[in-house]
């Protein structure tokens, strides 16, 4: 295939991805001050784990595990890192809109189901907070994230991508996940201390079981990209 179809190839789909990247991104902030339950159990080693209690906003995650894997493998280190300081910025904006939104009385209708400031208030008030937390955990789990999973690279060179993809993500995660609820929850004071040292170790775990299940589709991830710029890697 010609170069210049292989180069602009690669360009449209790395606008793609990164802009795919930063909207998962900025939605799990904008969702993740409420709890859920997801109904996963299962024993190991003499010990029960399940039903999860944790935030709405990891719905997004399985996305950005793999769109990072995709970008740090076709694209390099430095982009990811690039990206990453990229979308804390823009989560920074996404902050300062919101807290600009909450200043501003809201018009209450008769009749209306639009929301009341109390209502809108409650909901991104807390995502403030959660905001704050996931910006600094954002940065280090992604840096952390592309670095290890760079180092297994250079050690495993192309073969064993479930080792790269999974091992970085079981140091990143264990991070992001601690970090961020702390600072968005523990601090303001919406969580207490012990229901936090419950929830941050099970969502620990959730987030490691998606990682592992997602391995087949960063398999497929790599198959289609390299598919669609005709590479062989």
């Amino acid at each position: 295939m010609d170069t210049e179809i292989v180069n602009g190839r690669r360009q449209w789909l790395f606008i793609f991805l990164v802009g795919l990247f930063i909207t998962n991104a900025v939605t799990a902030e904008l969702i993740s001050n409420k709890l859920i339950q997801i109904p996963i159990s299962f024993s190991f080693f003499n010990k029960d784990f399940g039903p999860f209690t944790t935030i709405v906003g990891i719905l997004p995650w399985p996305v950005v595990f793999i769109l990072t894997d995709l970008l740090n493998e076709f694209y390099g280190f430095k982009a990811v890192k690039r990206i990453s300081w990229i979308t804390a910025i823009l989560i920074a904006y996404c902050f300062l809109i919101v807290g600009l939104s909450l200043s501003i009385p809201a018009v209450e209708i008769k009749g209306s189901k639009l929301a009341t400031n109390e209502s809108y208030n409650l909901v991104f008030g807390q995502a403030q907070m959660v905001i704050v937390g996931s910006i600094v955990a954002f940065l280090i789990s992604q840096i952390l994230d592309a670095y290890v999973f760079n180092w297994i690279k250079k050690k495993t060179g192309n073969k064993f991508i479930w080792l790269r993809s999974t091992g970085s993500t079981l140091f990143s995660q264990l991070i992001d996940t601690y970090v961020v609820l702390y600072i968005g929850f523990v601090l303001p004071g919406s969580l207490k201390m012990g229901d936090f040292l419950t929830i941050a170790p099970t969502n620990y775990i959730l987030k490691i079981i998606i990682a592992i299940s997602l391995t087949p589709l960063i398999y497929l991830g790599h198959y289609l990209v390299k598919h669609y710029l005709k590479v062989n890697q």
